[in-house]
């Protein structure tokens, strides 16, 4: 069952307390996070709600330049009247939020897009790209301040977006090197979480995840075979500013097994050394070669079965309740858990997705939303994916709304092979209304007392830029991130895997009333 609770490991008194003063007093939303915290919810949001969201309708779109990978990978942030958000056309741009016009742009170096949402603090906008890069740029002008490559791996990318605390920035590193082909040495990638000055671009610490990997021998094709490898850190961290603790999930192991693999980590952000540590699963490795043609000999955990792609890739919740801090996390399992932030005891979990191994895509992808009250959590191709309320003291289900059934027989995704009722994107929302988009293309507001579908917004159909560009949404999926809600206006990235045979570039899209 997708709401049968896993066995309480410990008690807790009823009582639930506001998001923390630094969610609710201001109306930007500088991050990916929204908040330290990672709560995902603007409280300050007062002119869209639960009675007039059914009159959201598109007030501009930016319609990207034609790329090679038209993918959109960064969700936007939004600080004053500025929307800042980079694109599948290796630029990064600053526009203004009620309009469209341009700001500034600044052209990322030949090779590079950006890969994660950026941040707005201290004057900056951070952001990282695929290689392994991270940018800090003037946030009145576009100029670059400083850049820094955090990772050198051939497949490295940065889709943590940071997160900035007390002078400095905090970002993980991911890598796709277990998806090369089998004539590429696998793997020497090691996960990690870098504390980079905010002002300099200088190194003040780095926790890897796994140990350095060593040459153990060769894989049956006689290419070299590492271990351990892997665990990187796919998703942002949060922070609790009072105690200096930053927590953060990690990814499978690549090969081998060891390390910080599937693991939600507590630092401590003056020095990077652990608090605590608390791995949610046992062994799991995995490479795409496990779901290619004849796996046997380069899928390490296709005999134990332990080849589960099982990640923490979704970003934490920080919340208090019953007088003690709490983080909770989903996995791509389908559990959602919920921690004692300073110890790392597990209160609660929930199974929400149907398990399937070899895949990881049933479960929690990139993050929750947390109002104060409840959690919402929504999970991806879970037969099939919904959006549920729970309780953050018990797991308790208080409502799911699966997928609609049309996602797939309607609208612009109607017939196209790919299309799924499934939420590969985090929950985003405002007091009384929570924004999901799905892998149909539809964005969808839901009412947060009911579950109730409020308002929906097909996004595969075109629309013209603000530059004159004629574009088109696609699925609503992966690192493009969720819905950014800010001043009236609801930000979205559109245009992942599926695309659903777009004949125009992918596009961001502006909603007000």
């Amino acid at each position: 069952m997708f709401t049968r609770a896993l066995p309480l490991l410990a008690a807790a008194t009823i009582l639930v307390t506001t998001v923390p003063a630094s969610a609710t007093q201001s109306a930007d939303w500088p991050g990916w996070q929204k908040d330290l915290a990672g709560s995902r919810h603007n409280a300050a949001e007062w002119k869209i709600n639960q009675h007039n969201v059914r009159g959201l309708k598109v007030k501009w779109a930016f319609t990207y330049e034609p790329s090679a990978n038209p993918s959109v990978r960064s969700q936007p942030a939004v600080v004053g009247d500025t929307i800042y958000f980079g694109g599948p056309d290796g630029k990064f741009r600053a526009r203004d939020a009620r309009t469209g016009a341009e700001k500034w742009t600044f052209t990322l170096p030949a090779g590079l897009t950006n890969s994660d949402g950026p941040t707005v603090a201290r004057g900056k906008v951070y952001f990282g790209t695929v290689g392994g890069y991270l940018f800090a740029l003037d946030q009145r002008t576009g100029r670059q301040v400083w850049q820094r490559r955090i990772d050198d791996n051939n497949a490295s990318i940065v889709t943590s977006s940071p997160i900035v605390h007390d002078g400095r920035v905090y970002v993980g590193v991911s890598s796709g090197e277990n998806t090369l082909p089998r004539d590429h040495p696998c793997c020497t990638f090691r996960g990690h979480l870098d504390a980079i000055d905010a002002d300099t671009g200088v190194q003040a610490w780095r926790y890897y995840t796994v140990p350095e990997p060593k040459e153990v021998g060769t894989w049956p094709n006689g290419v070299k075979r590492y271990e351990p490898s892997g665990a990187g850190v796919w998703s942002s961290p949060v922070i609790d500013p009072r105690e200096d603790i930053l927590y953060v999930g990690t990814g499978q192991n690549y090969t081998g097994v060891g390390g910080d693999f599937d693991s939600l980590l507590a630092l401590d952000t003056r020095t990077g050394r652990p608090k605590w540590r608390n791995q949610v699963t046992k062994a799991d490795t995995w490479r795409t070669a496990c779901n290619e043609p004849d796996p046997d000999g380069y899928c390490p955990g296709l005999k134990d079965g332990t080849n589960l792609d099982y990640d923490i890739g979704a970003t934490p919740n920080l919340f208090t309740a019953g007088g003690r801090k709490l983080v909770g996390v989903g996995q791509k399992s389908g559990v959602y858990h919920v921690f004692d932030a300073r110890t790392g005891e597990v209160l609660w979990r929930r199974q929400l997705g149907v398990p399937l191994p070899s895949g990881g895509i049933s479960g929690i992808q990139w993050g929750s939303s947390y109002d104060g009250k409840r959690l919402y959590i929504a999970t991806y191709y879970a037969e099939p994916g919904k959006l549920f309320a729970v309780d953050p003291l018990t797991g308790k289900v208080f409502w799911e709304t699966p997928a609609p059934e049309d996602g797939c027989t309607t609208g612009g995704a109607a017939g196209k092979p790919g299309c799924a009722r499934a939420h590969g994107v985090p929950v985003s929302s405002t007091p009384g209304v929570v924004f999901l988009g799905g892998v149909d293309g539809k964005f969808r507001a839901y009412s947060a007392h009911t579950g109730k579908i409020l308002w929906t917004h097909d996004t595969v159909q075109d629309v013209v830029g603000v530059d004159g560009r004629t574009g088109r949404g696609g699925s609503i999926a992966g690192t493009g991130g969720g819905a950014v809600i800010s001043r009236g206006m609801v930000y979205l990235q559109s245009g992942y895997f599926p695309d659903y045979g777009s004949p125009h570039p992918h596009v961001l899209l502006a909603y007000g009333l």
